[in-house]
């Protein structure tokens, strides 16, 4: 059984940074796509990022791109976000997301690509 434990969350000011981590246990995460997702109050969880199990390719949400970046370490079974220039519409609940397919060639970018989640670490950034 794959899990998945985050850290890392906080309160924050506005253009102050963030990096959040992912580890994982019980799976074969260095041959599995990793995701990053949010949900913010009242609203759906939505894409963040995505990385490829090789670390070799990422893909971002528009919201982001720029500012967050998405890398992992195979070694220590380990996905990281480091959020920089953070502002408050950025405030929301991360989780954690693994792919349940390995070796896949393309980077998911909805909830139903992957299959593992973890249980979510509060992202605030306050004004």
């Amino acid at each position: 059984q794959v899990q998945l434990v985050e850290s890392g969350g906080g309160l924050v000011q506005a253009g102050a940074s963030l990096r959040l981590s992912c580890v994982a246990s019980g799976g074969t995460f260095s041959r599995n796509n990793m995701g990053w997702f949010r949900q913010a109050p009242g609203k759906e969880r939505e894409f963040v990022a995505a990385i490829k199990w090789s670390g070799s390719s990422t893909r971002y949400a528009d919201s982001v791109k720029g500012r967050f970046t998405i890398s992992r370490d195979n070694a220590k079974n380990t996905v990281y976000l480091q959020m920089n220039s953070l502002k408050p519409e950025d405030t929301a609940v991360y989780y954690c997301a693994a792919d349940r397919s390995v070796l896949r060639t393309v980077l998911i970018q909805t909830l139903r690509g992957y299959d593992y989640w973890g249980q979510g670490t509060q992202v605030t950034v306050s004004s």
